[in-house]
């Protein structure tokens, strides 16, 4: 297994202790007694997302000792991989990253992230919910960064059409497949929904929701659990929809799809917190005729939903100030000041669920129909599942794109659980060429 070299090895969960070697900031890290230092700390921060030179600007401010400046970077695996050079090379690294949580596996495996659980107050995880958490710890006592943002995944709906073909908004899945067929048997040019080929993130939501966690630790080595249960289920229910013909078979964000949003022949979308922008951008025409809904559930007695999407706020192990970076990344995700910050500046869905009320006191414009929106946004956030990402996402998000995108447009449903398995074959094939032990 090619270990990373300085994780601490976790107690927090006996049956899946992670084994890579700790990478913290402790006494064999360089330039952690600052005692000697002349002037104010200065930390730099990579980050893509809008608004982050404001925040920092305030907390500089107010905390003349420590100042943040912010370097605008190239977003999702151009950062990962600028930052990977820097930390191979052993120099160049940023204090602070900006991490997206399906990209921290990797950073911490190639000794990229600093274990932050001596440095961060005692009540931060408090602030998020399970799965949120689970997301910087990957199930152990190690903390590689603090939450920023996330994405809840939720149902958006056209108030008006589900009204005027007397629609009931789906609270199962089993509810939805039949509101699909009702509408699309009503109107052969309606969808409820489409099944997207190339969102991988989309459908590890999904799956995430059904109960599935793609990667684990099992003593020394990783295990590899796409093709079990929960996600084939999901690969079955929605490969039965695109068959029978009642949802469509399009990918996301073309210029069809957003024309479908905009005249109606897509009537419902399931997507994350963002979504308001996303449609807003996309069916202009539409403002005040949507609304949002819990995710249909597979278990109605359970509420549960997956995320799609977000980023947390990292340290990185070349940073000789890892203190003074947690406490501002501690302050900027999960204090109220920061939390409002991240609204107005960065208009982001924070993922400090204690800091929302505040923050997100009125609904989006798009939804100015839905008072309630947030209300129920923060109800559904509660409700993330755990899950764990691996080392090579890229791989498996990869192989979901080339098995899906066959089996969505033959829209055949055996194509569909097929895909999983290549899904799994291709994911456990390279982490074993890379080096890694993997447990069947």
């Amino acid at each position: 297994m090619r270990l990373h070299t300085g994780l601490k090895v976790a107690a927090a969960l006996a049956a899946t202790t992670l084994l890579m070697t700790a990478c913290s900031s402790g006494s064999d890290s360089p330039g952690t007694d600052d005692t000697a230092a002349d002037g104010p700390v200065e930390l730099v921060f990579w980050t893509w997302a809008p608004g982050m030179d404001e925040i920092a600007a305030v907390w500089n401010e107010s905390h003349p000792d420590i100042q943040v400046t912010v370097n605008k970077q190239d977003g999702g695996d151009a950062a990962v991989t600028k930052l990977l050079t820097a930390i191979k090379a052993g120099s160049g690294a940023p204090d602070i990253m900006q991490a997206e949580y399906q990209k921290i596996p990797t950073l911490v495996s190639s000794d990229a992230l600093a274990d932050l659980s001596g440095e961060l107050s005692e009540d931060t995880a408090s602030h998020y919910s399970d799965g949120m958490w689970e997301a910087v710890t990957l199930g152990s006592e190690a903390v590689y960064g603090v939450p920023q943002d996330s994405g809840p995944m939720e149902l958006y709906y056209r108030a008006d059409i589900f009204e005027q073909y007397g629609l009931a908004v789906p609270t199962t899945w089993e509810e939805y497949a039949q509101v699909a067929e009702q509408l699309h048997t009503a109107d052969p040019t309606k969808y409820l929904g489409t099944f997207s080929a190339q969102d991988a993130g989309w459908f590890t939501g999904l799956a995430q929701q059904a109960g599935a966690s793609w990667w684990g630790i099992d003593g020394e080595a990783w295990t590899v659990d796409i093709d079990a249960d929960p996600t084939q289920k999901v690969a079955a229910y929605w490969g039965d929809l695109v068959e029978k013909g009642v949802i469509d078979n399009k990918p996301m964000y073309t210029p069809e799809w957003g024309a479908a949003l905009n005249d109606g022949t897509q009537v419902a979308w399931v997507s994350a917190i963002w979504g308001p922008g996303v449609l807003e951008g996309n069916a202009p025409d539409t403002a005040g005729l949507w609304k949002m809904a819990p995710m249909p559930q597979w278990d109605a007695d359970a509420p549960a939903t997956g995320n799609w999407g977000g980023s947390a706020t990292s340290v990185t192990t070349q940073s000789e100030h890892p203190a003074e970076a947690a406490q501002f990344i501690e302050w900027m995700n999960a204090s109220q000041e920061g939390v409002n910050l991240l609204v107005e500046k960065g208009s982001v869905y924070p993922a400090d669920i204690p800091g929302q009320a505040e923050a997100l006191a009125e609904p989006p414009a798009f939804f100015s129909n839905q008072p309630d929106f947030y209300t129920i946004a923060g109800e559904i956030a509660q409700t993330v599942q755990p899950f764990q990402y691996g080392p090579n996402v890229n791989v498996a998000y990869s192989a979901y794109n080339d098995e899906f995108g066959k089996a969505a447009e033959a829209r055949s449903a055996s194509m569909f659980t097929d895909a999983v398995a290549a899904m799994q074959t291709a994911t456990v094939d390279d982490l074993t060429n890379s080096g890694f032990t993997v447990k069947e």
